[in-house]
């Protein structure tokens, strides 16, 4: 059995490592909340008191966090990773961060002879719990091969796609997506609605044909049931596509409707919903409708 670290038991962070510890993994845990630890270590997870005694204690440490900030301080802060790691162990950041920064973050743990792979998720919480995330993987080939057996007990569509940063790169590629379709749905079902149509036999329909997604299944029954309790939080998603917002600008690319997604976002936060579900970008459209899809 492994001896992992997990860094980061938000939503998402303790379902993951409960899978680990259910694979009789030793795993040992930090964060700054409680609650979760607590939950943690009586199904056997072995509680530390920073980053730095997780990483020192363990051979590979997995990190879980919101934002970049937040993985530089857990990596490079005080008491953090780079203080107690050792010379031939893996980091593994599951987070999504900036792709650029993950680059810089791997070149410094290599100097200390430490691989790090990026490998963030897509699947919210639902798939955290069910260990069904896609994991989108960044690094060395021979690294990957090592952690993919740890991977499929978090996740289910797992792919390598190269070096450094490109895990990073194809998070914020699928966020892009989800936000447009999130978009999409939800101005359909407002059009739908607000024309006399009945949005829920329109979307049992759209979903036998050619429009049908998980998006318009899952959070299409969530924008019906006025149930925005937060699987992935909208202040995640905006994180999201400022990352994709930035990236484009470096790179001279234009992402005009990722932009218009991110200030439907944006209206919603300003109304005090930045905590409320990403499905609850079609209260904006129902701003501008003045007509709400069901109630």
């Amino acid at each position: 059995m492994a001896n992992l670290g997990f860094i980061g038991l938000g939503i998402m962070g303790k379902p993951m490592t409960g899978h680990l510890l259910e694979a009789g993994h030793t795993v040992h845990v930090y964060d700054v909340v409680p609650g979760p630890v607590k939950e943690l270590a009586a199904q056997g997870a072995v509680v530390c008191g920073s980053s730095r005694e997780v990483a020192r204690k363990a051979d590979i440490t997995i990190i879980m966090v919101p934002d970049t900030p937040d993985v530089e301080a857990v990596l490079f802060g005080k008491d953090g990773v780079a203080e107690g790691v050792r010379s031939g162990s893996i980091v593994v950041d599951m987070s999504s961060i900036s792709p650029i920064a993950t680059k810089e973050f791997a070149r410094k743990l290599a100097e200390k002879g430490v691989e790090m792979l990026d490998a963030p998720v897509s699947g919210g919480q639902v798939g955290a719990e069910k260990a069904t995330l896609s994991i989108m993987v960044g690094g060395k080939t021979e690294v990957f091969q090592q952690i993919k057996p740890y991977f499929e007990l978090m996740g289910k569509n797992i792919v390598h796609l190269g070096g450094n940063g490109d895990g990073q790169t194809c998070k914020v590629a699928n966020q892009i997506v989800v936000a447009l379709t999130i978009e999409a749905v939800a101005e359909a079902l407002v059009f739908a609605a607000k024309a006399g149509a009945d949005p829920r036999k329109v979307r049992e329909a759209l979903l036998g044909g050619f429009a049908q997604s998980r998006i318009l299944d899952l959070h299409g029954e969530r924008m019906l049931a006025r149930n925005f309790n937060p699987g992935f939080r909208i202040r995640l998603h905006q994180k999201d596509l400022n990352l994709a917002l930035q990236s484009a600008r470096s790179l001279g690319v234009s992402l005009p409707n990722t932009a218009t997604a991110q200030e439907l976002f944006n209206a919603i936060a300003a109304r005090g919903g930045i905590d409320l579900d990403h499905s609850a970008m079609v209260q904006a459209l129902e701003m501008l409708a003045e007509h709400q899809v069901s109630g």
